[in-house]
């Protein structure tokens, strides 16, 4: 069993080993992924219109596994670790963002803090944003059953529609509003004070610094001028039919793969005075062990052991590092494709036994010391 004080000795070799990066890699992994994305999304569009809806059918099915890995391409540009070129991060995490509808710069500032706080559940709850047991403990059974449904992995795609389509555009549109008007309002009343002071010293719950707000800008600039552009050329209806329902299927899986990734049974979780990075890396965090075909949609997410390890790891890195490294990982928590839906039953936080366990669980632990 390797403990989190023998991985950090030997994590320095295998970062080093493994974390070069490569343009050509890089540009190859958008070729191969951004040309049938469009092909598809094509394909999908005039199927829909010439009412060929089997075809419309696979069409959406296999775009929704390339929104799959173009999210994953923007996750690893949000890391620094798909390019060697800055530039080229930049610019394919900007492109790669508006396609999946996420401004990719806001995002992977919450996303790295999630990396830098892996396994302390008491300052991230991951996707679900679950609660712990006392605090559940402290709802009414009616509030109890709502929690528990409301975390249903039925409801993902209701999930992905808010968290890819609806959310980046609300909070964007919204949190201008409020910009302007309190831009306007404090001129008004100090009408000396120097208009660039005015918007630099603004706060907004929507972004933390101006450069979140011209990502979100660009991102939702681009993105609905696109929306305008192919709903003229196919029609509102046909172009958002497609584009809603392959986003939102594929944006579901995405939250399905990361909650799998961090809650499943004994997942270590702990709180901040019992926290350990490597600890988080080897027990709380998954390994898939899904068919290659599924790990290439996912850009190799699956050995998610030896993303959290560095994320300046390569996705193109992790399948090997893991080979070579193996036997540190024996004791990682292993997830097959029929074993997944079941881990999605871990929705709880139990503080005191730092784990994640379930609703079935914890009625146990009740009865116990009732």
């Amino acid at each position: 069993m390797t403990t989190p004080a023998q991985l950090k000795k030997i994590a320095p070799e295998i970062i080093k080993k493994y974390s070069h990066k490569s343009n050509l890699k890089g540009f190859i992994q958008n070729l191969n992924t951004l040309v049938p994305y469009f092909a598809l999304f094509y394909l999908a569009l005039i199927s829909l219109q010439s009412h060929s809806y089997w075809i419309m059918a696979g069409s959406i099915f296999l775009l929704s596994l390339f929104i799959v890995r173009i999210f994953m391409l923007m996750h690893d540009c949000g890391h620094k670790s798909l390019f060697k070129t800055q530039l080229f991060n930049t610019l394919g995490g900007f492109i790669t963002g508006v396609i999946v509808g996420m401004p990719q710069y806001v995002w992977a500032q919450h996303h790295n803090y999630h990396h830098a706080t892996n396994g302390n559940w008491e300052k991230y709850r991951g996707p679900l944003n679950i609660l712990s047991v006392d605090e559940y403990s402290r709802l009414t059974p009616a509030q109890q059953r709502k929690y528990y449904l409301s975390r249903n992995v039925l409801l993902a795609p209701l999930g992905a529609f808010m968290y890819f389509i609806f959310n980046p555009r609300f909070n964007w549109m919204l949190g201008s509003l409020q910009f302007a008007f309190t831009a306007i309002k404090t001129k008004i009343k100090q009408p000396a004070k120097p208009f660039r002071e005015i918007v630099v010293n603004q706060q907004s719950r929507f972004w933390k610094t101006g450069k979140e707000y011209l990502h979100m800008t660009l991102n939702n600039i681009v993105l609905l001028t696109a929306w305008f552009v192919m709903s003229m050329y196919f029609g509102a209806a046909t172009f958002f039919t497609v584009y809603v329902i392959s986003l939102s299927l594929a944006g579901a899986a995405g939250l399905m793969i990361f909650t799998l990734q961090h809650n499943f049974e004994g997942s270590h979780a702990a709180d901040t005075a019992h926290w350990d990075y490597y600890q988080g890396a080897l027990s709380g965090t998954s390994f898939f062990t899904f068919p290659k075909i599924i790990n290439w949609f996912g850009a190799d997410i699956a050995f998610h052991h030896i993303h959290h390890l560095s994320a300046s790891i390569p996705n193109f890195n992790l399948a090997r590092a893991h080979k070579e490294y193996a036997h540190l990982f024996d004791d990682v928590k292993r997830i097959r494709l029929r074993d997944a839906l079941k881990e999605f039953k871990f929705i709880l936080w139990d503080e005191k036994n730092q784990k994640i366990i379930s609703v079935a669980q914890y009625k146990q632990m009740k009865a116990h010391t009732a």
